[in-house]
């Protein structure tokens, strides 16, 4: 999986930077004639169409946004299909939108077009539908009891590669790598340092570095530390590494140490990626220590008894996230009942919900239905 940031396929002006888009196109021509089945996942439209509608600076004006990404799509996909040609590889155009990964049969479906194409020498050219989905380009991280599951590119990078099991995940953009702290406090250039060349754990500690601290590290970095975490629970290897640099893929995939590369520590069966990363949560449930220690040491299911109260109106069979009552999410899941038909169910033993309820249910939330997030 190869995602490239907006700064390297762009000039400063937002025009394509065509040389080093060749490159790149030419390096992951050569990886598919050595077998190497490869997704990108390409930024890019929104400045494309910018400078072909005049736009002088990035709009604030949400259908400005999107008219710049409807215009500029088709300028980045006749770049890719003109370019990965010449190599006699074919492309294919995968625009894709939240509800594509919150709906569990939708979800299965993308993954079974993209292994296809994969299986036909395809490269699937991914991004988000930007010209009708806003959750990237306008929304926060929560509206109406939904959290959204995208955010930008880096995200949907990661989402792509755990839903396939994809073994590397390259993330291309105009820095060398997650830099730790300078120890005199910002008087070091970048360029008389090194970024880290491994990592084998995003601890508390790492993810501080992406805070601040040095030039190269802010305004992205945190969304790859956290893009990053989703595709290692896949059990792939991701790498942060500088688009700019000359045959950057190609010496990568040689061994030599560019960028940051992060290596997994657990991976995790499909379904339960899916409902802890692929799938959009439609409400929230708050549990009191008792529910959150049996869950989280216990590996016990949610019951009702540790269910202090429910938020939105969540559906059976929707994804919901399971927080403390300091608010803090542990886990997630997918609820038995629906909000409505849990509220007087709240509390009860599981002798009792049988009689109220008139269900088989005893449980909110099953033990196999559940994700831990810490």
């Amino acid at each position: 999986m190869v995602k490239i940031g907006t700064n390297v396929l762009t000039r400063g002006s937002g025009e394509m930077a065509l040389e080093r888009t060749h490159r790149l196109i030419e390096e992951m021509a050569q990886m598919r004639r050595r077998s190497i089945q490869v997704i990108v996942v390409s930024s890019g439209a929104i400045s494309m169409g910018m400078d072909r509608l005049d736009f002088k600076k990035r709009p604030t004006y949400l259908p400005d946004k999107q008219a710049c990404a409807a215009v500029g799509q088709i300028r980045l996909m006749s770049v890719y299909e003109q370019e990965f040609q010449r190599f006699g590889i074919a492309t294919a155009q995968i625009l894709l939108t939240e509800d594509d990964f919150a709906n569990r049969v939708t979800y299965l479906n993308l993954r079974n077009t993209l292994g296809r194409l994969l299986d036909r020498g395809v490269i699937p050219i991914v991004n988000e539908n930007d010209s009708v989905s806003t959750s990237e380009i306008e929304t926060g991280p929560e509206e109406g009891g939904r959290r959204s599951i995208f955010g930008d590119n880096d995200r949907l990078s990661a989402l792509v590669t755990s839903k396939l099991g994809a073994d590397l995940l390259v993330l291309l953009s105009d820095v060398d790598g997650l830099y730790p702290p300078d120890p005199e406090a910002g008087t070091s250039p970048d360029s008389l340092r090194s970024p880290l060349s491994v990592v084998r754990e995003i601890t508390a500690e790492i993810e501080a570095m992406a805070e601040g601290g040095n030039t190269r590290g802010r305004g992205g970095m945190q969304s790859k530390l956290q893009s990053i975490k989703v595709a290692l629970e896949g059990g792939g290897v991701a790498i942060i590494a500088n688009g700019t640099t000359e045959r950057v893929l190609e010496r990568i995939l040689q061994g030599e140490t560019l960028g940051t590369i992060f290596l997994p520590k657990r991976r995790i069966a499909s379904r339960k990626r899916w409902i802890a990363y692929a799938s959009a949560s439609s409400g929230k449930v708050v549990v009191n220590a008792g529910a959150r220690d049996a869950l989280m040491k216990r590996g016990a299911s949610l019951l009702f008894a540790g269910v202090v109260r429910v938020e939105s109106d969540f559906k059976r069979g929707d994804v919901v996230r399971i927080v403390d009552e300091a608010q803090v999410e542990f886990a997630r899941g997918i609820v038995n009942y629906s909000a409505r038909d849990s509220l007087p169910l709240l509390g009860k033993r599981s002798a009792e919900i049988g009689e109220i309820s008139g269900k088989n249910y005893e449980e909110l939330v099953t033990r196999d239905n559940i994700v831990l997030r810490e």
